[in-house]
C-alpha cells in the first residue's frame, strides 16, 4: 500500500490497518480534525480546544517571517558570534533539529542549546562565549519552568557583570502572553519578547515562533520550510492521518515499540519525534514507546512488539534489512524524504499522525497528567535541601569501592545486583537508562556500549535519556504507560558545581545546579516508585565511564 510519501509493509496486520483507514473515512476524522472537533479524543473540551493551534501554525508563522527578521536584524551581524538558547523540551528540541540538520549560515551566530541543569555543560558554554558577542534566547511557554528560570538568572548575571544595566539588551524572550517572563523581560529592558501561541502545547510548537525564531537566528531559511508545509497542508493532513491510524492500530495489537531508523544527520529529528509521540500517547495505561539510535539487528532477535520506521533519502541502503524484517512478520513503514527542508513537512505529518494515533488509542494527546508528579517531588526535595542544607537520601543496599546502589535489588556485587534487576524483564517489557551523569563523548560511548550489550543479552528495547532533559520528553510515558519499563538511574558526584543566584543581579545563592540536578533525579525516582515502577539507582563517586564499561563486560 503506498501513500504519496509513505510506504507500508504490514504483513498480517494489513487487514487491520486497512479497516482503520476505512474507519478514518467513515468517521470523517480528517474533516473533524480540520474543524478542531474535540470529541475525536474526549467528551469534554478541556485542554483540547485550546491546544489545536498547531494545525494553523505553518501558515500563521509564514505571515510573520518578515516581522521575525525585522526584530532580529539589529542584533545580528557585527561581532555577534554566539546565540545561547535556554529552553527544554518543546522549547529546545525543534531548534536543535534545524540547527543540526540544516545548520547555520556563514555570518550568523553559532547556536548553543542549554536544556540541562548539569554544571559541567553549563560551565562549558559559559566559558566558551563572551557575553559582549552573544545573545540569549529565553524560551518557556509557561514562564515557570524550573530549569529555565535557574539558567536565566545565571546567564543574566554573567551578562550583567560584563555589560551592567545594558545586559538586558542581549536577551530575547519567547513565552506566552501573561507568563511571568513578560514582566521579567520588561524589568531588564530585554531586546524583545515574542509571544508564543497560547493555543499550542509545547511539543507541537515546532512550526510556530517557538521553533522558528531560534532557526532564524542562525540563518535558516524559515520561509522555505513553512512554505513547503502551508502549500501542501491538505495532502499532509491526509498522509499524517493514515500514518496515525496505522500507528494506533498497530499499538492496539501489541506492536507499541516504534523503532525509528534515520539518516545519521537526522538524529536530532528522532529526539524531537520521541517527545511528540511519548508525551502525547503515554498515559491511561497505554502508550507508544519510541526506540531511537538502535542498530538494526537480525530479525529473529526482536520480540512481537516492534514496528519499524525507516526514513529514506533516495536509494535505500537499508533495503535488505527492510525486506528481512517484513519477511519475518514485523510491520515496516518507509518514509520518503527528498531534502533537509522536508523537515517542516515531516514535523506536520507526525504531529497529525500522533494526534490521530491517540484517537485510536483513546487517550488525550495534549495533556501530560503524570509530569506534575516529578515536579511535586522535586520541589519537596529542594525545600528540604534549602531548610536542612543536606539531601536526605535513602540508604544504599550495596556499597562498593566507587559508589552505591539503591532500590529493591540484591546481589553480592554491583554486577550481580545489576543482572538480578534486569532478570525481572519479560517479553513486552523495555529497559530505560536514565543518565544523570555529565554528558561527554566518553560517557556517550560508554552508555551506547552498555545499551547495546543489554539489548543483545535480553532481546528487549533499551532506551536512554539524559536527565533532566528526558523528564520533558519521555517522563510522561514512563509513569503513564502500562508499567512495563525497568528503570536504571545513573547519578554521580560533581567535581565542578555552579551557584544558582537567588535573584538576578545578586550573588547570593541557596542552591547549586548540581544539587538541583540531584533533586530532579530523586524527584523522578520517587514519582516512578509511587507509580509502581521498577527502578534502581547506581551512584558513582568517580570515574563513571570505566564503571559503565565494567557493567557491560559483566553482562
Amino acid at each position: 500500500m503506498t501513500e504519496a510519501m509513505i510506504d507500508y509493509a504490514l504483513g498480517k496486520y494489513q487487514s487491520a490497518v486497512h479497516n482503520a483507514f476505512e474507519k478514518l473515512r467513515q468517521d470523517n476524522v480528517v474533516d473533524r480534525l480540520r474543524t478542531k472537533d474535540y470529541t475525536l479524543w474526549k467528551p469534554k473540551p478541556d485542554e483540547i480546544v485550546n491546544r489545536l493551534g498547531w494545525l494553523d501554525a505553518p501558515a500563521a508563522t509564514l505571515e510573520k517571517v518578515n516581522y521575525i527578521h525585522t526584530v532580529l536584524e539589529p542584533l545580528l551581524g557585527k561581532n555577534l558570534r554566539d546565540a545561547v538558547l535556554l529552553g527544554i523540551g518543546g522549547s529546545s528540541l525543534a531548534a536543535d533539529v534545524f540547527n543540526t540538520v540544516i545548520g547555520g549560515k556563514d555570518g550568523f551566530p553559532k547556536l548553543h542549546i542549554l536544556d540541562t541543569t548539569d554544571p559541567l555543560s553549563i560551565s562549558s558554554v559559559a566559558q566558551g562565549i563572551h557575553p559582549a558577542n552573544a545573545i540569549f534566547l529565553v524560551s518557556s511557554k509557561s514562564g515557570t519552568t524550573l530549569e529555565i528560570a535557574s539558567l536565566f538568572k545565571y546567564f543574566y548575571n554573567l551578562a550583567f557583570k560584563n555589560s551592567g544595566q545594558s545586559a538586558g539588551s542581549r536577551f530575547i524572550f519567547i513565552t506566552d502572553e501573561g507568563s511571568p517572563l513578560v514582566k521579567t523581560a520588561a524589568d531588564i529592558a530585554a531586546h524583545f519578547t515574542f509571544f508564543s501561541s497560547t493555543d499550542i502545547g509545547g511539543r507541537y510548537t515546532a512550526l510556530s515562533l517557538t521553533g522558528m525564531v531560534p532557526a532564524a537566528v542562525i540563518g535558516t531559511d524559515i520561509a522555505k520550510i513553512l512554505q513547503k508545509v502551508s502549500s501542501n497542508t491538505e495532502s499532509l493532513l491526509n498522509i499524517g492521518a493514515s500514518l496515525g491510524a496505522a500507528l494506533g492500530t498497530l499499538a492496539n495489537t501489541g506492536r507499541d515499540k516504534l523503532t525509528i531508523i534515520l539518516p545519521p544527520h537526522w538524529k536530532s529529528f528522532g529526539d524531537w519525534l520521541e517527545q511528540l509521540i511519548a508525551e502525547s500517547t503515554g498515559k491511561e495505561g497505554k502508550g507508544i514507546l519510541p526506540v531511537l539510535d538502535e542498530p538494526v539487528r537480525d530479525q529473529n532477535t526482536y520480540g512481537k512488539d516492534r514496528v519499524f520506521v525507516f526514513f529514506q533519502n533516495g536509494e535505500s541502503a537499508q533495503s535488505a534489512a527492510i525486506k528481512s524484517l517484513a519477511d519475518a512478520g514485523h510491520p515496516v513503514i518507509i518514509v520518503g524524504i527528498n531534502d533537509d527542508y522536508d523537515l517542516g513537512q515531516q514535523m506536520y505529518i507526525w504531529e497529525v499522525a500522533t494526534a490521530i494515533a491517540a484517537h485510536f488509542l483513546g487517550v488525550h494527546p495534549f495533556d501530560q497528567p503524570d509530569v506534575e508528579a516529578t515536579k511535586k517531588h522535586t520541589r519537596a526535595v529542594i525545600a528540604d535541601l534549602e531548610k536542612s542544607k543536606t539531601m536526605n537520601d535513602e540508604k544504599p543496599v550495596i556499597t562498593f569501592e566507587q559508589g552505591e546502589i539503591f532500590g529493591e535489588v540484591n546481589g553480592a556485587s554491583p554486577a550481580d545486583a545489576f543482572k538480578n534487576f534486569l532478570n525481572q524483564a519479560k517479553a513486552g517489557d523495555y529497559i530505560c537508562l536514565q543518565i544523570y551523569l555529565s554528558p561527554t563523548p566518553e560517557i556517550d560511548e560508554a552508555v551506547k556500549l552498555l545499551r547495546e550489550t543489554i539489548s543483545k543479552k535480553y532481546s528487549l528495547p533499551v532506551t536512554c535519556g539524559y536527565g533532566p532533559r528526558y523528564l520533558h520528553s519521555t517522563g510522561q510515558l514512563h509513569k503513564g504507560d502500562s508499567g512495563n519499563g525497568l528503570f536504571i538511574q545513573f547519578t554521580q558526584d560533581f567535581s565542578t558545581d555552579i551557584d544558582i543566584p537567588d535573584q538576578i543581579g545578586e550573588d547570593k545563592s541557596s542552591l547549586t545546579f548540581g544539587a538541583l540536578k540531584a533533586a530532579q533525579a530523586k524527584g523522578d525516582r520517587q514519582a516512578l516508585t509511587e507509580a509502581g515502577r521498577r527502578i534502581i539507582r547506581i551512584h558513582y563517586r568517580e570515574n563513571p565511564v570505566a564503571r559503565l564499561k565494567k557493567l557491560a563486560e559483566h553482562i
